[in-house]
C-alpha cells in the first residue's frame, strides 16, 4: 500500500438551514492507499456519511455545500472539475454503496437491467456483451443462477442479494475507490460475514481502496487496516486498526471501545457513554466533547488541534499536547 490514491485536505461541507449553519463536515484531512480500507467510524450525526457523499459530490442541494478545501484524487482535485467531469468518474472510478439497497435499486426495472445500465453508461460494448459482462459480475458476487435473477426484480429478492447486487453494480466498472456506507446494516450475521469475506476477495485481486462507514468495531477489525474516528464533523483519532485497539487515546475512542460486550465478562452492564452529540449547528466553543467527557479541564474551552501523538496516530485532544 504505496500507492496514494486519495487525498484529502481540510474538508468542510455546510448545510445551511433556517437553524443555523451546519457544519457536517469540519476540516476533515486524510489519506487512502491503493488495496487499502479506511473504518469511518461514530455515533450517528458524526459527519461520516456526508464526509462520503462530499467525496462523490453529491451532497444535497441547495442546503449542502462544499465550502473549503480539496479532494484530490489520482492526483487531480475533484472540487475543480465540472458536474459532467464528475458524472463521468462517479460509478466507474468512485462507487459508493448506500445504507440500505432498496434506495439504491428501481423498483420497476429488472435486476438485469439495472446491472446492464451500470455497464452501458460507461462503456462502448454492444449490447450482447454488455449482458454476458452483467451475468458474469452477478456470478462473481456469488448470486445463485444469475440467468434467471437477471429477470427479478428488486421486491422478488432477498435482503443478502439486493445488497450483492448493489455491489455487482458497483463492480461492474472495476472502480479505483468503493464507499461502503453501513453495508452490513440490513444483513444477518450470516449472510454479512459471506459480504465481507467476498469484498476481501475482491479487493485483494483488484486493488480496490475502501472507505469502510460502520458503527461496528467488529467490522472494522476484519475489515480495516487504518480507522478514522470522528465526532462532531471532525476526526478525533486516526490511527492503524491495531493501535487504536491496543491505545485508543481520545477519550470519545475509549468510551467507544468500552461498550464493546466482552465474552470472558458473564455479568453486569455494560459502560455507557452520556448525553448525545452536539448539534452541529450549535456546536461549543472549545472543544466538541467538553460536555460528555470526564477529562475536563480550562485549557479545553480552546479548540484542540489533530496533532501525531506515535507513528501514524492522531488525536484531538489537550491531554496529548
Amino acid at each position: 500500500m504505496t500507492q496514494l490514491l486519495l487525498e484529502v485536505k481540510n474538508l468542510k461541507t455546510y448545510f445551511f438551514t433556517r437553524r443555523g449553519v451546519v457544519r457536517a463536515v469540519d476540516d476533515v484531512s486524510f489519506r487512502l492507499y491503493r488495496g487499502e480500507t479506511l473504518g469511518l467510524v461514530g455515533e450517528s450525526g458524526c459527519g461520516k456519511t456526508a464526509t462520503g457523499l462530499s467525496l462523490l459530490r453529491i451532497v444535497p442541494q441547495p442546503a449542502g455545500r462544499i465550502v473549503g478545501g480539496q479532494i484530490i484524487f489520482d492526483g487531480e482535485d475533484l472540487l475543480g472539475k465540472s458536474e459532467k467531469e464528475m458524472r463521468q468518474l462517479r460509478g466507474k472510478r468512485i462507487f459508493m454503496i448506500l445504507q440500505d439497497p432498496m434506495t439504491s435499486l428501481n423498483p420497476v426495472f429488472t435486476i438485469g437491467n439495472q446491472v446492464f445500465e451500470a455497464i452501458k453508461v460507461h462503456s462502448n460494448l454492444p449490447k450482447t456483451k454488455v449482458w454476458s459482462q452483467a451475468k458474469e459480475i452477478l456470478r462473481l458476487v456469488r448470486i445463485p443462477s444469475p440467468e434467471a435473477i437477471i429477470s427479478y426484480y428488486p421486491h422478488q429478492c432477498s435482503g443478502g442479494m439486493k445488497q450483492r447486487v448493489v455491489g455487482a453494480m458497483g463492480f461492474s466498472c472495476k472502480p479505483d475507490l468503493l464507499i461502503a456506507d453501513e453495508p452490513t446494516t440490513s444483513l444477518d450475521v450470516t449472510i454479512q460475514a459471506q459480504y465481507l469475506r467476498l469484498l476481501k476477495e475482491i479487493q485483494q485481486w483488484s486493488q480496490l481502496a475502501i472507505i469502510f462507514i460502520t458503527h461496528d468495531f467488529g467490522i472494522v477489525a476484519r475489515m480495516c487496516d487504518r480507522v478514522a474516528v470522528m465526532y462532531a464533523g471532525k476526526i478525533v483519532e486516526m490511527a492503524n486498526v491495531g493501535e487504536v485497539f491496543d491505545k485508543p487515546s481520545h477519550p470519545y475512542t475509549v468510551a467507544l471501545m468500552s461498550s464493546i460486550p466482552k465474552v470472558e465478562i458473564k455479568e453486569g452492564k455494560l459502560p455507557t457513554l452520556p448525553g448525545q452529540p452536539p448539534g452541529l449547528h450549535e456546536l461549543p466553543p472549545g472543544c466538541s466533547f467538553f460536555d460528555r467527557c470526564a477529562y475536563t479541564e480550562k485549557k479545553c474551552e480552546a479548540p484542540p488541534p489533530l496533532e501525531e501523538v506515535g507513528h501514524e496516530h492522531w488525536v484531538r485532544c489537550w491531554r496529548h499536547e
